[in-house]
């Protein structure tokens, strides 16, 4: 026989109301009261019903994160945050991949919303610019935060980064190491990070006083291939630079590579940077010295799980970065 609510209310001493005001992790309740109802969860292996919880409170206690990005170590970082928060509340995280660019997309959000009736959504560019996702969501009322969107919304939810100054303090890293070519390898025109990070590129060469060169930079698609391209046609330049900073690491791995097939050393000849930190930063040799973003657990999933006490409030987060370095000697 499975355990209830209610058997942990008696092992417990108190009502099955706290025990549920505990388990969901509502505020003011008693550290005694709280410590009594924990122990009594362990020792009867009481494991929640998310349909009885949903049936009891109208929740279904789940979440969908919508995302659309080319690099899978991007979304294993943010998928790797928002179900650590979600777990710690007891709610389920649903990962949502779409094509930002289908022309089915707004169905396929409204669909996932009505089958399973979300508490909550999660945006990530590029739809975090889509007028017409945030207006339906408001129409449903279904509650929604975004990260990284390109314009500041104070009406909802978001975690920011000065995408502008982490790409110009990167810049100013090589810069410091003496190079003076360097190369850029852009993103995704569809992401607004990608012209704020060329913007802080083409920012640092200001402060530096070196002359901007459009030939050292190609455009890519935060993909290995795009960047691979890119430092094909970069390393093929009659001067070529000595440094390239890709905005993605994807990206930058994909300059690694065309530079091993062509026989160039790393870092010994060229130094290579790029954007995020992810997983992949640490895996490729040699390791990308990479801008670095703190994504794990980002605040604003709170106002899902816990929302606001004014339907108009809203909770934003700048989020910090730093350069996570290869030696380049």
């Amino acid at each position: 026989m499975s355990v209830t609510i209610e058997d942990v209310s008696r092992v417990a001493g108190v009502s099955a109301k706290t025990v549920s005001r505990v388990l969901n992790k509502e505020k003011y309740v008693a550290l005694a009261t709280k410590e009594k109802v924990e122990k009594a969860v362990d020792a009867l292996g009481y494991r929640p019903n998310f349909a009885a919880r949903a049936l009891a409170g109208h929740k279904s206690f789940q979440i969908a994160l919508i995302y659309d990005n080319p690099s899978p170590y991007y979304a294993q970082n943010i998928q790797a945050g928002v179900r650590a928060r979600c777990l710690e509340s007891g709610y389920r995280m649903i990962a949502q991949p779409c094509d930002a660019q289908s022309a089915d997309l707004l169905n396929e959000i409204c669909n996932l919303i009505d089958q399973a009736q979300l508490d909550g959504v999660i945006l990530t560019p590029p739809f975090t610019e889509r007028a017409d996702i945030k207006d339906e969501l408001n129409r449903r009322n279904v509650r929604f935060v975004m990260t990284s969107p390109a314009m500041a919304d104070y009406a909802v939810s978001a975690t920011y980064i000065d995408q502008v100054a982490a790409a110009a303090a990167m810049t100013a890293y090589l810069i410091s190491l003496g190079h003076r070519r360097i190369g850029f390898v852009q993103g995704d025109p569809r992401y607004a990070s990608s012209i704020r990070r060329f913007d802080g590129y083409r920012l640092a060469l200001t402060n530096a006083g070196i002359s901007f060169d459009p030939a050292l930079v190609c455009k890519g698609l935060y993909t290995f291939e795009t960047g691979s391209a890119a430092a094909e046609a970069l390393l093929a330049l009659p001067h070529p630079p000595s440094a390239i900073f890709a905005s993605s690491d994807d990206m930058a791995a994909g300059v690694l590579a065309a530079a091993h097939r062509k026989g160039i050393a790393v870092p010994g000849q060229l130094s290579v940077a790029g954007f995020d930190n992810t997983d992949l930063a640490g895996a490729l040799w040699p390791a990308l010295t990479s801008r670095s973003v703190i994504w794990a657990t980002p605040p604003p999933i709170c106002c899902l799980i816990q929302p606001p006490p004014r339907n108009n409030a809203s909770c934003r987060l700048r989020l910090s970065s730093g350069i996570r370095r290869q030696r380049f000697d």
